[in-house]
């Protein structure tokens, strides 16, 4: 697949991605969080299986053989991370979230230095604190009172332990994802993280809502769009691109997010612009290219 190819099908993954963030808030109307990860998975598994079987591909072979790397990537990935986004979006904004989020490429490059022993450059380390420094500013809304108040920090807190598990996803799926087609892979991580999600929300004795009619439209166009297609465009960008450089497409989320959410009728802050801009200000200088190395 041509280079060009892939950086778009990844583009495609961020603006679902972004598009995620507001359409959280009608399905948290109506559902409890784990629930709503569970049923988005859920439904998004079913795609992916039902989609590869008709083309008669074989996934219980794949599935016996790399069960134990599926399971994991899918309890840190899928499981981890939904739970707490759902949890997240539900205390704070779908703009903070994704700002938030938007620190990823760091924090993937910085695990892939501990676990990967892949060192960071002199960018990395001079990007850090800016970026950082606009998280700081959009938790903290312009008001470092609010930092004493961690009732009020909740969503936001649950968001950077969310960004956290998402970095590991990237590190695990480019050091232990088997060797296999990403359609294979993207359906056996979904499904895997289907059934852990399906089984915490059993276990926690919440009924499941019946979902109204704006809460199953926003739950269908991110079942398709950000889950089934997102995660499968995503994963075939670090096939082809390696966690790093796909991971830095993630700058593109918070303004999509913010895009949509402005459709929808909610309008970015000041603050949340400045913080915003300071991420990706951040995030954009630790990924500017290094000469011939960084060239391909």
């Amino acid at each position: 697949m041509k280079t060009n190819s892939v950086y778009l099908l990844v583009v495609i993954s961020t603006v679902f991605w972004g598009a995620n963030f507001a359409l959280a808030g009608p399905i948290l109307h109506d559902m409890a969080p784990l629930w709503a990860a569970a049923l988005r998975f859920t439904l998004g598994a079913i795609i992916m299986i039902a989609f590869i079987s008709a083309r008669g591909e074989d996934l219980i072979t794949p599935a016996r053989r790399h069960a134990g790397a599926y399971l994991l990537i899918g309890a840190i990935g899928i499981c981890g991370f939904n739970v707490l986004f759902f949890s997240a979006l539900q205390t704070t904004s779908a703009g903070n979230a994704a700002l938030i989020m938007a620190t990823n490429p760091l924090m993937t490059t910085l695990l892939a230095a501990v676990m990967l022993r892949e060192r960071p450059g002199k960018q990395l380390l001079l990007s850090l604190p800016l970026a950082l420094s606009g998280v700081f500013v959009v938790i903290s809304g312009g008001d470092i009172t609010r930092l004493t108040h961690i009732h009020d920090l909740r969503g936001d807190l649950l968001m950077l332990i969310a960004n956290i598990a998402w970095a590991f996803y990237n590190i695990l799926n480019r050091s232990i994802m088997p060797k296999l087609p990403p359609l294979t892979n993207t359906a056996l991580v979904m499904s895997a993280g289907a059934l852990l999600l399906l089984t915490a929300a059993i276990g926690s004795g919440e009924p499941l809502a019946m979902p109204g009619l704006s809460a199953i439209i926003a739950l269908s166009i991110m079942v398709v769009g950000g889950t089934v297609i997102a995660y499968l465009f995503w994963n075939t960008g670090i096939a082809h691109l390696g966690a790093g450089r796909t991971a830095l497409f993630l700058n593109l989320v918070p303004v999509f997010a913010m895009l949509v959410a402005a459709v929808m009728g909610t309008q970015p802050s000041s603050v949340q612009i400045i913080g915003g801009l300071m991420v990706i200000a951040g995030v954009s200088l630790a990924m500017i290219p290094r000469g011939k190395s960084a060239q391909g």
